[in-house]
């Protein structure tokens, strides 16, 4: 399957949990430009989806592509301080994790891990090489390109990663503290 292909067959979804100022909520904005489906229920969430979750026990690697590109990806939008509480429930499917990025969004410009919903899924269409669709949620945004500069390095490491101790090496290398 091309990348010409990838417009008309990617599914993206949210299931937003309202936790946060509307205003600065990155899966609102990208809902109201249509470029991921809202959901009203949790149960709404397609089976066959690939969800990231920051929880998961498994990373998102290269090899998801084809479950992605089958049955879509899914995030759940809700306040970081809530996130564990929301991730524990029961939500049957494919989790993953990202490896550790760094956010360039404005409320946590910087910080590891913490990243907005609209970086999250980018990071995971990158992940598995759909640039494309990368650059084209992130282009929404004001600071949406300089999340791809601010992780350019880590995402062409992680780009040629091809299991979960590759990875671990890689944010070893990244974010490890540095012994002199």
């Amino acid at each position: 399957m091309g990348e010409k292909d990838v417009d008309h067959v990617l599914k993206l979804f949210v299931y937003r949990m309202n936790q946060d100022d509307p205003k600065k909520c990155t899966s609102n904005k990208l809902c109201r430009l249509r470029l991921v489906k809202p959901l009203f229920r949790i149960s709404r969430l397609p089976k066959k989806r690939v969800l990231l979750n920051p929880y998961a026990e498994e990373l998102l690697l290269a090899k998801d592509r084809d479950l992605i590109l089958r049955g879509g990806l899914a995030i759940i939008d809700c306040s970081w301080k809530k996130a564990e509480e929301t991730f524990v429930k029961t939500i049957r499917g494919t989790h993953r994790k990202l490896p550790t990025m760094i956010a360039a969004n404005p409320i946590n410009y910087g910080h590891a891990h913490y990243l907005s919903s609209a970086e999250a899924l980018a990071a995971a269409l990158y992940r598995v090489n759909l640039k494309k669709e990368a650059k084209r949620l992130l282009n929404a945004f004001k600071w949406g390109p300089a999340f791809l500069s601010l992780n350019k390095n880590l995402l062409e490491d992680y780009g040629v990663a091809d299991t979960e101790a590759d990875i671990r090496e890689i944010e070893k290398s990244y974010f490890s503290p540095k012994r002199e």
